[in-house]
């Protein structure tokens, strides 16, 4: 049972920045005029509210299973919560405002990023407490994990996060096309994220994106907040 405790942050981690995530489209399609998921009992901060039984349950345990089984590590993991409910016909701005409600999600997580990056300032150096320890690792966890949730939304692939804003800053005569890529948006994401390194050895699209951007973010986040080494 050693493995608990790892578990248990990176659980906890990942609720936290999933749920405030969806919360944050919701409250920002409220400010905007849409009030469709308050009025759908949306609007919570209970984790509970955003659980897709196969995004957020089935499919991340099967990966989960089956890569401890064939590997003994788990390398990838994926999923979804269920989205919250926005109208973007009752915004007040439907176009830009699609996109300020879209780009809220990500921003939230940079936030919730920053704010791990504060905590850990005082956690620095050599820790003798298996407490302190496991709420410096909660920490790191929330800062990477943060970052990446934010990164992968903003690929510009609808119905992700970024492939939203894309769509909203685009004319209209190219946006709208390009939006109606949505249904085929989960099948574009899943080939990127296990078909394409299968086809092509060495091309990882989501390592690269946690290589090349959100570890230098994160250092760049961890420098800003006044971290040494």
């Amino acid at each position: 049972m050693d493995w608990l405790p790892d578990f248990a942050a990176a659980a906890l981690a990942a609720i936290l920045a999933i749920t405030l995530h969806e919360a944050a489209h919701g409250y920002a399609a409220r400010a905007l005029g849409d009030d469709t998921a308050a009025r759908m009992g949306r609007l919570s901060l209970n984790p509970l509210r955003h659980v897709d039984p196969v995004g957020t349950l089935l499919v991340p345990g099967l990966l989960l299973v089956s890569q401890l089984l064939a590997v003994g590590r788990v390398e990838v993991m994926f999923g979804w919560a269920k989205p919250v409910p926005v109208d973007i016909r009752r915004l007040r701005n439907p176009r830009f405002g699609m996109v300020l409600v879209a780009a809220a999600g990500p921003a939230m997580n940079v936030a919730i990023a920053f704010a791990a990056a504060i905590l850990l300032h005082p956690l620095q150096g050599p820790g003798t407490d298996n407490l302190m320890d496991w709420i410096e690792s909660f920490l790191i966890l929330s800062l990477i994990g943060n970052l990446v949730l934010a990164a992968f939304n903003l690929l510009p692939i609808p119905p992700l996060d970024g492939g939203r804003i894309v769509g909203g800053l685009l004319p209209p005569a190219i946006g709208v096309p390009y939006l109606r890529l949505e249904r085929f948006g989960l099948f574009i994401v899943l080939g990127l994220i296990f078909l394409l390194p299968m086809l092509v050895p060495g091309l990882d699209p989501l390592r690269s994106l946690v290589g090349r951007v959100v570890f230098p973010v994160a250092r760049g986040i961890l420098d800003l907040t006044g971290h040494s080494g």
